[in-house]
């Protein structure tokens, strides 16, 4: 096996969530860190600065309860001491029990955080081949590699990447929201009431989901035989599914009760918060393949939303992941080349925190590796360690798809519990505890 010296420089492509904890953790251990990012020159379809962990999708990093499975991974990285975790509380937004962020205040941070770093350098060029990287390297491209990367990979693994949607939802001038009718509270008054709700009757939701339906959409044909991810899925994919399917997903009511009626409506469309001033809200769940005059014309059916100004409009990309439980060891490196280790989406997590937690880990399973020390996973029981697994585990490789953290991803309990919430709540405990000792 290669050997490589404490002083030798390590790579990290790709400045998203994955790569900029990666590279600030590598660095925070000592190593000089060569970080490049392509999108100073190159911009992706998604994308619209030039800056690092720019956040695409949504503003939200999911759930902070101390009782559910996303709260459980943040409890877990803060013992990590995530970089990404601490600039998200720095920019943090009302979102109820979600942790929201500033997207612009967020980014900005991360950047001047990583370009302040004594340890980081910075190069602002596409990486078009693996070969052209030194080892150790780490690439945490994320769901929009470059093409001729992407093809790079493909001749790596010897076989085809796996692909699917991810899909934006659209963000809302504050002030053009109907307060009238819209609400704010967060579902039964567990939050601090940070959302938005526009209520529908059943007759609105019917002439909604007949002009989802009938709406033009834009579907280029690269991605027609693609699959969609489940928890990012379009609301026009959603509702092919069945006419009811929204409301028992996105526009769930339950737990919402307008006051005006005292009683939850038949259908519910929630707005978060999408920056610190509150001047942005993004449309939670409604990701969208419409076409762009489209979207103003249903979504202005929408109760309150009926003179909505759209700071930005849905849309649609590509993602690509690697099928990593039959390419991948366990310490997320090739099963063809030990010094190239993958982090964030690619490795087939879904969910921004998610990947942000791969980059921690990579960071941490190259530092064992460099200083020749024995594989030391996150425990198994732990959030961490659980989400390792989903990704790594061989009998997952027929089927791989993208996962986020769940509590179905963590060991079921010793003994039967038939209380869910009872059941979770010792889930939770045995997780912190076995990740403390590890942590110790």
């Amino acid at each position: 096996m290669t050997h490589f010296s404490k002083n030798q420089k390590i790579t990290v492509v790709g400045a998203g969530l994955a790569g900029s904890e990666c590279a600030l953790q590598l660095a925070d251990l000592g190593y000089e860190v060569v970080l490049f990012e392509m999108r100073d020159k190159t911009m992706t379809p998604a994308h619209k600065t030039a800056k690092f962990a720019e956040l695409v999708c949504s503003n939200s990093f999911g759930s902070m309860g101390e009782h559910s499975a996303p709260g459980q991974l943040k409890w877990e990285a803060q013992k990590l001491n995530s970089h990404i975790l601490q600039v998200a509380y720095e920019a943090q937004v009302p979102a109820g029990q979600a942790l929201g962020m500033d997207r612009e205040v967020f980014s900005a941070l991360i950047t001047e955080r990583i370009k302040n770093h004594p340890r980081i350098e910075i190069r602002n060029d596409v990486v078009s081949s693996l070969d052209q990287i030194p080892r150790p390297a780490v690439i945490a491209t994320g769901p929009l590699t470059h093409d001729s990367l992407a093809e790079s990979m493909r001749q790596h693994f010897g076989d085809e990447f796996l692909y699917f949607f991810d899909a934006i939802a659209p963000i809302i001038d504050a002030d053009t929201i109907n307060t009238d009718i819209a609400w704010k509270a967060d579902r039964y008054d567990k939050g601090t009431g940070d959302y938005y709700n526009c209520p529908m009757n059943k007759e609105q939701y019917n002439a909604f989901i007949e002009e989802i339906q009938k709406a033009r959409k834009i579907e280029p044909k690269d991605f027609e035989t693609t699959d969609f991810f489940e928890g990012c899925m379009p609301i026009e994919v959603m509702v092919e599914r069945g006419p009811q399917t929204l409301r028992f997903g996105p526009m769930k009511p339950i737990g919402l009760d307008d006051p005006r009626t005292g009683r939850y409506p038949w259908a519910v469309v929630q707005l978060r918060q999408d920056n610190k001033e509150a001047t942005a809200y993004n449309m939670v769940g409604f990701q969208t393949r419409m076409a762009y005059g489209e979207q103003v014309r249903v979504f202005r059916m929408i109760p309150g939303l009926e003179n909505a100004e759209f700071l930005k409009l849905g849309s649609i990309h590509r993602n690509l992941f690697i099928n990593s439980p039959k390419r991948l060891n366990k310490d997320l490196s090739s099963k063809n080349d030990p010094w190239l280790f993958f982090a964030g989406q690619i490795t087939g997590v879904e969910g921004y925190f998610e990947s942000t937690c791969t980059g921690l880990m990579v960071s941490r399973f190259l530092d064992q590796k460099l200083k020749d020390k024995p594989f030391s996973p996150p425990p198994r029981e732990s959030a961490f360690g659980s989400l390792l697994e989903a990704i790594t585990d061989p009998t997952r490789a027929e089927h791989f798809q993208p996962t986020n953290i769940n509590f179905a991803l963590l060991p079921p309990l010793p003994e039967k519990e038939r209380d869910k919430e009872v059941r979770k709540k010792k889930q939770i405990t045995i997780a912190r505890s076995a990740l403390e000792s590890w942590v110790n």
